[in-house]
């Protein structure tokens, strides 16, 4: 069969550019937010420890990931697993799944940059739109988080490495303001100011519960594998390395934004470390030059889940789960074109829900990737035992115990979010998921009508390339 039949992407990233994809979509925009909070839930240790625990419960998913995406380096990442391991239906979910996880996130981060911005500036509140979750909406507001979409959306379709540049650029700037922030508070900080030490345990399982959202974006390496020009040795190697650098991103911030300033200032109803920070240097200025390596975050996590969402639903259309314009790359930039301009235009509209109800789509977006981590896992499993001879360039040591363990850490993530966990989603959380997957159900229909007629040999092709097909 002809290669030409199948759209494929350029191979470009580097190996600084797949660290930079991933650290830089999983720290975003939340550790500014929420810093403050964690340290006032469960206190410094308490958030400390949470977070040591996430990283080691997501280091478990990450092998997984780690053994598979070396193995298939396809674009579409869960979805190539799924098919492999348990099948097209268990694929289909899968694919739909994260691509909701991306889209969710991504979703949010116009409301967030239009934050960060109107700290800096004040923003005037022109064309009264609607109150959503208590927030009013004007089209000023609107305006500024829709242009933001755009250009990321134009970036992402001129070429991934167009996009790899902005991301390692926007990583480092972000990075800068971290170390900023940590010695401000090494310097000018107080020990005393590092209280609570530990509140309680209901306290430690709130900051645990918010774990999960905070790592996402490790499985976004992946997605790109199809695009990476480095040796698929060194793919595991770098998957891994990011979740730890964020591991210790998290807990670094979480003593800075103690030691920096009092309860009084990092519990603000504001924005925590940019407070912190200002109260730390004595001036109100330095606030705001911490939003700026802020704004940064927002545009790594952003940009990091573009490329997430746009090769999953590149790799479902050119498998023809979706339609086929999804599965067609730019002819001279090489991109998902359909697919960057869908996901553009629901970024772009997503201010227009204001910023207290696209919360919502966080919370519902980490329920979608705990989904798709728990079928990954399956997938690992499944593979180790239908296909032992498949090349492996990483193969995770004691597989099985490894494969148990990922299957149930998904499991107890998936506990929290549902009615009866610790953390479960709220009403309008419930009928986004469920309405994603309604339209999921409406696009499989679809997808079996108008593709009754293609061979498991032509999908095997289509999902997998000449390379790595079976049959």
């Amino acid at each position: 069969m002809s290669t030409k039949q199948r759209a494929s992407l350029e191979k470009t990233l580097s190996m600084k550019d797949i660290l930079a994809l991933a650290f830089g979509t999983m720290i975003g925009w939340g550790w500014i937010m929420l810093a403050g909070s964690w340290v006032s839930a469960g206190g410094v240790l308490g958030a400390i420890l949470a977070f040591l625990i996430g990283a080691i419960l997501c280091i478990f998913v990450g092998l997984t990931y780690a053994e598979l995406t070396p193995a298939l380096p396809l674009a579409g990442g869960e979805l190539v697993f799924a098919y492999r391991g348990l099948g097209s239906e268990a694929s289909w979910i899968t694919g739909w799944m994260i691509t909701f996880a991306y889209v969710g996130v991504a979703a949010w981060e116009g409301p967030a940059l239009i934050t960060a911005i109107d700290y800096i500036v004040y923003l005037p509140r022109l064309g009264y739109l609607w109150t959503i979750a208590g927030f009013e909406v004007y089209a000023s507001w609107v305006l500024i988080g829709s242009l933001g979409g755009l250009i990321l959306a134009v970036i992402n379709y001129i070429g991934i490495k167009s996009a790899a540049v902005f991301q390692l650029t926007a990583t480092l700037a972000m990075a800068l303001g971290g170390v900023c922030f940590f010695f401000s508070g090494a310097v000018n900080g107080d020990v005393a100011n590092m209280v609570p030490t530990f509140t309680s345990t209901s306290g430690f399982v709130t900051v645990l519960l918010m774990v999960p959202a905070m790592f996402v974006g490790f499985d976004v390496i992946p997605q790109a594998a199809e695009e990476m020009n480095i040796p698929l040795t060194k793919i595991a190697k770098v998957l891994i390395l990011s979740i730890c650098m964020a591991a210790a991103w998290y807990m670094i911030m979480i003593i800075s934004i103690a030691m920096s300033a009092p309860a009084s200032i990092r519990e603000t109803d504001g924005i925590p470390v940019a407070e912190s920070f200002a109260y730390a240097m004595g001036n109100e200025a330095f606030g705001k030059v911490m939003i700026v390596a802020a704004m940064c975050g927002i545009l790594t996590s952003w940009n990091g889940f573009i490329v997430g969402a746009t090769r999953v639903m590149f790799a479902m259309g050119r498998a023809k789960m979706l339609p086929e314009i999804f599965g067609k790359a730019h002819p001279k930039y090489k991109t998902p074109v359909a697919a960057i301009i869908m996901v553009g235009v629901i970024t772009c509209l997503s201010p227009l829900l204001g910023k207290n109800a696209l919360v919502w789509f966080v919370n519902a977006s980490a329920f979608g990737t705990v989904v798709a981590y728990f079928m990954v896992a399956c997938s690992f499993l499944a593979l180790r035992k239908k296909e032992p001879e498949l090349a492996r360039p990483y193969k995770v040591k004691h597989g099985t115990a490894v494969g148990i363990l990922a299957i149930g850490v998904a499991l107890f993530f998936l506990y929290m979010y549902l009615p009866i966990g610790p953390g479960a989603l709220v009403g309008a959380e419930w009928a986004m998921v469920l309405g994603w997957a309604a339209l999921g159900v409406v696009f499989y229909i679809m997808s079996k009508f108008s593709y009754k007629d293609v061979t498991k040999e032509e999908t095997e092709y289509l999902m997998f390339g000449d390379e790595y097909k079976r049959f």
